[in-house]
């Protein structure tokens, strides 16, 4: 297991501590330069407050890193980006870029910002929180990661916090095929081994994923209309899917719906293919849609981000409409 260790200002901790019900939050960098790789999805980020109060506060489940406009990360996450409102968030990310010597953010600006995206985030009570890692420097701005944290020197230091991390936000291993929120379980003693669970995103960082993978296109189009944009989920969540960027694809919100409902599919080549029973259609408008048919995806560029092959022939063997005469499909 790794697990990074963030700084962050105390107001941002405290105004989240206030707020359990939020299950995903945004731990935001004010520019988009910069890409957060340290850690991996389902490894633990851990919060740590600027001096002179300098301690570890909670921590939360990584669920990955995106850059989007300012106006979509607080469309996702709201008040999860730590602050009451958009204005407030910008006003934030100003004291920061003042620092930087870069020019402000104006009311009408929408800039790309970095997201850390996190879920199920846990916050200690001031009596519970502990000092930061003893090798932590002083000088560091933005944190320090670390590795193998179960079995390194530090593994006393931190098995106390991923317990407390682990069992607040509900770490115990699941039942084999029952849905679970639970991303890390340990086996045995503290100092035990961690086992992963679930890989999963959370839902807004689902989305957010989604759209910086695909660069803001739709994969089957390439419109790059953000606004007409949505994330679609390949095996849907409530037939046993995850909300995993192999399992989604940024598509157009029309052609999103006719693929949830069986008129297209993606072939094991990675092309459209386009349901007979759409063919039926005898408006001219239908042309748009049957005109789809072989066209390569837009894939993302990193490979594990692209669709995963098991999820697209669940889609097609229970969704797509695979002739004229097809009964509605109903996944199962």
């Amino acid at each position: 297991m790794k697990a990074f260790v963030g700084v962050t200002d105390q107001d941002w901790a405290e105004f989240l501590a206030q707020r359990p019900h939020l299950t995903e939050i945004n731990f935001w960098r004010p520019s988009s330069d910069a890409v957060f790789g340290r850690i991996g999805l389902g490894d633990l980020f851990l919060f740590k407050t600027r001096y002179p109060h300098n301690r570890i506060v909670g921590g939360a489940v990584f669920s990955g890193f995106a850059r989007v406009p300012l106006s979509q990360a607080w469309a996702a996450f709201g008040e999860g980006n730590g602050r009451r409102g958009l204005g407030e968030l910008r006003a934030a990310l100003n004291g920061y870029r003042l620092k930087e010597k870069k020019p402000p953010i104006g009311p009408h600006d929408d800039p790309l910002i970095g997201c850390i995206m996190l879920r199920d985030p846990v916050f200690f009570p001031e009596e519970g929180t502990f000092p930061p890692p003893p090798d932590f420097r002083k000088n560091l701005v933005q944190g320090k990661g670390y590795d193998a944290i179960e079995s390194s020197a530090l593994a006393d230091y931190f098995a106390p916090i991923v317990e407390r991390v682990l069992s607040a936000s509900g770490g115990a291993p699941a039942e084999e095929g029952a849905p679970s929120t639970a991303t890390w379980s340990f086996d045995g003693p503290t100092r035990g081994e961690g086992r992963l669970v679930r890989q999963r995103l959370g839902q807004e960082a689902f989305k957010l994923r989604l759209l910086d993978a695909y660069e803001g296109r739709c994969a089957i189009t390439g419109v790059d209309v953000r606004p007409a944009l949505e994330a679609a989920h390949i095996h849907p969540v409530s037939h046993g899917g995850l909300h995993r960027l192999d399992n989604g694809l940024l598509l157009r919100a029309d052609v999103h719906k006719l693929f949830d409902q069986g008129y297209l599919a993606i072939s094991p080549r990675m092309t459209v293919q386009v349901s007979p029973r759409l063919h039926e259609h005898s408006s001219d408008g239908v042309k748009e849609y049957t005109a789809l048919e072989g066209r390569p995806l837009d894939l993302p560029q990193a490979k594990a981000d692209r669709p995963a092959p098991a999820a697209l022939s669940w889609h097609r063997k229970k969704v797509f409409r695979q002739g004229p005469h097809d009964a509605d499909p109903s996944p199962t």
